[in-house]
């Protein structure tokens, strides 16, 4: 390669060639980049005298001058020097780099030789060389070995930092201090060691020609080296990448929102979701503020000019402890009439701000009430506010502020915000949907289980349930416990095929039914029996059509457990292949041999009841096949023989250990201790046919009262007795026993037998009889008919007084005091 002056023979200059155009691109940038490492050799080698390290011969302590142009003629006599291979042509010319001139000497050459005779092009115009490294867009610097710059064109200057003979003896730090020059350096003293070429290292940070913009740059780093392969500096490029940074961090952080925002059904959450993502990849401080209709699951109502209330459910900022937020989550952010918050709200449409005013900010505050501090303070230099819409609603607005970061919003940061947004807005409505949904859901599921067990002594209750749609958390499945007359209970447990809405509203029918039979107070056998006619009825009425609920009902199953705690008796049938596990005190598990009925509505075959006397403290586990689906009876065996303190965490265990979390399935378990009511707190008499003994009875009530201090409930007693006594032995045939329970109530039972149950009048004014029924109707809190095999029992509940601390121990036998008398306990069929 031969470059200098002129030669004297002058030749003509050929005409640029035409490359294609991503060719000529190429081939301009290589030849301007090798142009310039040529020069800069050249000088090294020839004008400044090599030192022995092999370094560019640069000193910084030297004293900078400027340069001068060389008064030197253009052209010159040449020489030829004599090669193996070719012929070179010497041509003296000045430096081309006005950046490396130095004065030393009035006129100053430098010579270069090389081999041209390959090198097609080589022969073009200096000129044109010149150009092509001056114009090029690229920045191109070369740095010497301890990293000062040697040379620079005039693209490098765009990115501030001075002009090309500016920065010459300065290091990357002194000239662009918003740069991590460490970083940079590190790579360009890799190159120096390895001679390995770095390509497309980018480096974001800010130069001084964007001081408030964070800019990527992509730069590539060549060591060079001098004849004998010495390394005697870097020469690098730079290019602005900026542009596709930024668009390489947007589709970065729409990747990410896709991930983050959405991943569950809550509103609240999904906000957070939408606030933790852009911080701080776009703000420094967010917001978001939603209607509390929103919230509620509820579609919004139209929104006026005047001031609107929403509610702050997500804020995140770039600092710890959220300092800019003047409201807590869950607060009310009110935002005055005409403010940009309410405008963004009632129009449906964006508002930035790139450079807040202060002063005329003091809406970003969201509460005239708050926290007393100015918006000067809170260091809010630039906003913008999105609307939260989907579907054609507003649902609220998220507002970006920028604190930290100089630079402010513009154009491009709002579209990624309402982007952002946008996406949120459709998992907030989803979220908001799936509320209303699941609400109405739960309504329905409550009015449909019972929401609380109802107070009673027969047993102690746990119960558990599981469905199998943990969305709107309905299933099939149900379970109820029933007070009955003379202290005794029913448990029930049951189930429908299907799951959710269908499910459960064919459930709620079922329970209906049960409860209503159960009020008759009938025998579990014929409760079911019963069951099962309403269910057959129902189908052939409704054709079992889906969705007409009978369709679900057919081929239902339940079991019905009565338990009575003055015998100790326990009955219960089942419709389905039921069985309830029975634990003994001692911890021992069984399993009765229940007959298995037909399944409800489907053969109308008769059912069967079973009877056990249990032992006090008896654990009766009543669960649908649900809690079996993936386990079997001795694992259910093991779980129930564990002991627990208190048997709602039994339920628990037994439900964690046998059921997964999200069953396949509607799982319900009931688990019921049995008590026994102590035998002071019955009494009972064997009353002759003889209406003499009618004032006697009345008597013994009255004195039995008094011994359990019910002294106040003496009178309308001794009514209730007189005339259920009165009626037995004018109506009934057989003995005839009286009984008082006392419970949470005071009941009161006859029994005949008869079999005929009473039936309530309302008499004229001038009929002479049938006001007794009537009168304990009024007196009572409920009564009626119970049968049995021998005939039946008529009984009325009254409630309690405020009791003495010690009205129910009295007539203990193993109280201090010694009863008056001491009533003997008659037992009768639980049925």
């Amino acid at each position: 390669m031969v470059a200098g002056a002129r030669s004297a023979a002058r030749r003509t200059v050929p005409s640029w060639p035409r490359f294609p155009s991503a060719a000529a691109v190429a081939v301009v940038l290589a030849l301007a980049l090798v142009l310039a490492v040529a020069v800069v050799l050249a000088v090294a080698s020839s004008s400044l005298s090599p030192s022995p390290s092999g370094r560019l011969p640069f000193s910084p302590s030297r004293p900078r001058r400027r340069t001068r142009p060389c008064p030197c003629p253009r052209t010159s006599t040449s020489t030829s020097t004599s090669t193996s291979t070719s012929t070179s042509t010497v041509r003296p010319t000045p430096s081309p780099l006005p950046s490396l001139h130095r004065p030393l000497k009035p006129a100053h050459w430098v010579a270069l030789v090389s081999d041209a005779t390959q090198a097609p092009g080589w022969d073009m115009s200096r000129t044109v060389l010149e150009r092509m490294t001056a114009w090029s867009p690229v920045g191109i610097a070369i740095v010497d070995t301890e990293l000062r710059f040697v040379w620079s064109n005039a693209a490098l200057e765009r990115f501030g930092g001075g002009r090309a003979h500016e920065r010459v003896g300065l290091r990357l730090a002194e000239v662009q201090p918003g740069l991590d020059a460490e970083r940079i350096e590190a790579q360009m003293r890799k190159v120096l060691e390895s001679g390995v070429p770095v390509l497309d290292y980018e480096h974001v940070g800010r130069v001084r020609s964007a001081p408030y913009r964070e800019t990527a740059h992509a730069m590539s780093f060549t060591r060079l080296e001098d004849d004998h392969g010495r390394p005697i500096g870097v020469y690098y490029t730079v290019v602005d990448v900026s542009e596709r940074h930024r668009a390489r961090t947007r589709l970065a952080l729409l990747d990410r929102a896709g991930e983050h925002i959405g991943r569950t059904l809550d509103v609240r959450r999904t906000a957070q979701e939408l606030a933790d993502v852009v911080v701080p990849a776009l703000a420094d401080f967010v917001t978001v503020d939603l209607l509390d209709s929103v919230l509620r699951g509820a579609e919004p109502g139209p929104l006026g000019d005047g001031s609107v209330l929403l509610r702050r459910i997500a804020q995140q900022s770039v600092h710890d402890g959220v300092p800019e937020a003047v409201l807590e989550i869950g607060a009310v952010a009110s935002y005055a009439a005409g403010s940009p918050p309410v405008r963004a709200l009632v129009d449906g449409r964006s508002w930035s701000e790139p450079r807040l005013d202060p002063l005329s900010a003091e809406w970003a505050r969201a509460d005239p009430e708050g926290r007393a501090v100015p918006v000067k303070a809170l260091g809010l230099h630039s906003a913008m506010i999105v609307p939260v819409r989907a579907r054609g609603i507003t649902l609220g607005i998220t507002t970006f502020f920028r604190r930290d970061r100089l630079d402010p919003f513009d154009a491009v940061d709002l579209g990624l915000a309402e982007e952002l947004v946008g996406r949120a807005a459709v998992c907030v409505d989803n979220a908001r949907r799936y509320t209303r949904e699941r609400d109405a859901a739960l309504v329905l599921q409550r009015s449909l289980l019972p929401r609380r067990l109802p107070e009673q002594d027969a047993a102690e209750v746990a119960v558990r349930y599981r469905p199998a749609d943990e969305l709107t958390g309905l299933g099939g499945d149900w379970y109820d416990v029933i007070p009955l007359s003379g202290a005794r209970v029913a448990l029930v447990v049951g189930e429908v095929a299907g799951h959710g809405i269908d499910g459960a509203a064919a459930m709620g029918r079922l329970r209906t039914a049960v409860r209503t039979l159960a009020d008759l107070d009938l025998p579990p056998d014929e409760v079911l029996a019963h069951l099962d006619d309403m269910v057959a009825k129902s189908a052939r009425q409704e054709g079992a059509e889906p969705g007409g609920g009978s369709g679900q009902t057919v081929g239902a199953r339940c079991l019905y457990v009565v338990h009575d705690p003055v015998s100790g008796r326990c009955a219960m049938a089942a419709a389905g292949p039921f069985a309830p596990a029975l634990v003994d005190p001692d911890g021992t598990v069984t399993f009765p041999e229940l007959p298995d009925g037909p399944a409800l509505g489907v053969d109308q075959q008769p059912f069967e009841a079973l009877e056990l006397d249990l032992p006090e403290g008896t654990v009766i586990a009543l669960h649908t096949d649900g809690l079996l689906a993936g386990a079997s009876r001795e694992a259910l065996c093991r779980a129930l023989a564990r002991p627990e303190s208190s048997l709602e965490r039994h339920a628990q265990r037994v439900l964690d250990t046998l059921a997964p979390a999200r069953p396949t399935d509607d799982v319900a378990l009931l688990l019921a201790r049995t008590r026994r009511l102590p035998a002071h707190r019955v009494a009972s008499w064997e009353l002759p046919a003889d209406p003499a003994l009618v004032a006697e009875a009345r008597k013994t009530t009255s004195r039995q009262l008094g011994t359990w201090g019910l002294d106040e409930l003496a009178f309308t007693t001794e009514l209730i007795v007189s005339e259920l006594v009165t009626n037995a032995i004018r109506h009934a045939a057989g003995p005839i026993r009286l009984r008082l329970v006392l419970e949470r109530t005071l009941t009161c039972e006859v029994f005949d037998g008869g079999a005929t149950a009473p039936h309530l009048r309302h008499p004229r004014t001038t009929d002479e009889g049938g006001r007794g029924l009537f009168l304990i109707s009024q007196f009572t809190q409920r009564w009626g008919t119970r049968f049995l095999p021998e005939g039946k029992v008529i009984w009325a509940e009254q409630p309690l007084p405020n009791l003495p601390p010690d009205a129910l121990t009295a007539g203990d036998p193993t109280a201090t005091e010694p009863t008056v008398t001491e009533p003997t306990t008659v037992t009768e069929p639980a049925g």
